[in-house]
């Protein structure tokens, strides 16, 4: 069996193998194969409420690097552009401003807002100049609500890995939303990106790591619904626990919803709770350390301490510890791949199929 085979009938598939894990090849090639061509949270578009405001984000910092910039321009259109001068390379935002143009401090060259080359210094008698290199290239970028996503090159487009999302929860108030920089942190995970991702795609460990969450949730009715390129963990919440209040039009009305467990291909979480959205953002920093960004957006705080979403850095902790001790466990040379719950374990074997097929 090859490292990244994956057979499509759940009950009769092996997990990939561990190469994939421990091989500096494979977390290379996952840099251009997956990353790159996969949609990235951005953050949100409250720096970008004003015409030519510009706003400054760097892809995946450690691992894809790729300076990017957002602009909404004089007519209110928003961009999603290169944030690198086309001349030598330089760096041409370094943070949000107001501007009426882009403009390179390290020669003068200048661009409109929404990208086009305008004007360089010193150039008379250049050939073929300007030409369509001159201008910022466009990124593929995409909204969900106030959210912010790019892509350097997508596999999918947005409409497909996230209008299911909207479809689902057209009625959630995306927009009324805050951050709240109190209450989202950074983690550090000694271990394999892919290893997180797993642990939080199935809800088998639930009972036995998260001893408090089960306590809230109705377990016996978990439930998972794959989409393409991403997939939903339905969490129903026990009788007086925390819920939504789910308007009639809702697909989920007369259910007592809990949380939203959402997760994109390959790294993102968005979980939604009553009292707003913990957006989990996985970074990988090398093949064995892994950042893990949790970012709080509060709707109702009056309801943070309650439900599913209610001891959010308890139930980090306590996967961290279980993904660590995986980490240490793959180098076995005993272990080379497992089997799947085909009740609990359909969202991991999704995932491994994905990875399978952008890496070819």
């Amino acid at each position: 069996m090859s490292v990244l085979s994956v057979d499509p009938i759940i009950e009769n598939a092996q997990t990939i193998s561990t190469d994939f894990y421990t091989s500096p090849h494979w977390f290379e090639l996952s840099k251009e194969k997956i990353f790159a061509r996969s949609w990235q949270f951005c953050g949100t578009n409250q720096n970008l409420h004003l015409n030519g405001q510009l706003y400054p984000v760097t892809l995946l910092p450690g691992l894809l690097d790729e300076p990017i910039l957002f602009v909404r321009d004089i007519n209110n259109e928003l961009h999603c552009l290169s944030n690198v001068c086309t001349h030598r390379g330089n760096l041409l935002i370094e943070s949000p401003c107001l501007a009426q143009n882009i403009r390179c401090r390290y020669h003068g060259r200048r661009f409109a807002l929404n990208g086009e080359f305008q004007h360089m210094p010193e150039f008379d008698g250049v050939n073929n100049f300007p030409n369509a290199n001159d201008h910022l290239s466009k990124i593929p970028f995409g909204q969900l609500g106030q959210f912010l996503f790019a892509s350097i090159n997508p596999l999918a487009s947005f409409d497909a890995v996230f209008s299911n999302i909207l479809n689902r929860l057209f009625w959630f108030p995306f927009q009324e939303m805050i951050f709240d920089v109190n209450r989202s942190r950074d983690y550090l995970v000694k271990a394999h990106w892919a290893l997180y991702c797993e642990n939080y795609l199935e809800g088998l460990h639930i009972p036995f790591i998260h001893k408090a969450l089960r306590s809230v949730l109705d377990f016996e009715n978990y439930d998972y619904e794959l989409s393409a390129y991403s997939n939903l963990q339905l969490g129903l919440a026990k009788n007086g626990e925390e819920s939504f209040d789910l308007p009639k039009t809702s697909l989920d009305f007369g259910k007592s919803v809990g949380a939203y467990y959402y997760w994109i291909f390959p790294n993102m979480m968005l979980n939604f709770y009553p009292w707003g959205c913990s957006v989990n953002v996985i970074k990988p920093l090398g093949p064995a350390l892994t950042k893990v960004s949790f970012l709080s957006f509060v709707l109702d705080e009056s309801k943070i301490q309650q439900g599913a979403g209610g001891e959010l850095d308890k139930v980090e902790r306590e996967d961290e510890a279980v993904i660590e001790s995986v980490q240490k466990g793959i180098r076995s040379r005993f272990y080379n791949s497992g089997r799947y719950s085909p009740k609990h374990e359909r969202g991991l074997h999704h995932f491994h199929q994905l990875i399978s097929m952008f890496l070819g």
